[in-house]
């Protein structure tokens, strides 16, 4: 699995490496519009990303933007719908109006509230399709 992580601060995206680490091969991008590059080069080279993890607040093209770029660029190249990388949102801010704006302006699959626990990252993975669900 590829997966592209999108995040400003250091620490977070050193983090969030860690923990998608286990899952796949990540890169890392330190902004939405790097984001939005790194994703059009990997499709374009046929390495695409099966995840992308991003924070929505971020400077210049925030996370919203930039998956919104990424939603339209996907749908440019003909992706359908099923087939698009999945996406794991991440804020510090849990409020429904971020939430409702991930979803539905962003095109986000899931969204988690940091500080994000390993846990949560495994249910997100169970909900996406990634992992089967332990009982």
């Amino acid at each position: 699995m590829r997966i592209l992580i999108a995040e400003d601060e250091l620490a977070s995206r050193k983090y969030m490496q860690h923990v998608m680490d286990s899952y796949g091969e990540c890169d890392c991008a330190e902004n939405g519009t790097e984001a939005v590059s790194m994703f059009r080069t990997a499709f374009e080279t046929g390495s695409g990303y099966d995840l992308i993890c991003m924070d929505i607040m971020m400077p210049g093209m925030d996370g919203i933007e930039a998956l919104k770029e990424i939603r339209s660029f996907e749908r440019e190249m003909g992706v359908e719908p099923r087939k698009e990388a999945r996406v794991i949102m991440t804020s510090a801010l849990g409020d429904p109006v971020n939430v409702m704006e991930a979803y539905y302006r962003g095109g986000a699959s899931v969204y988690l509230t940091k500080p994000i626990e390993i846990a949560d990252v495994r249910n997100a993975m169970v909900e996406l399709g990634f992992l089967k669900k332990n009982n």
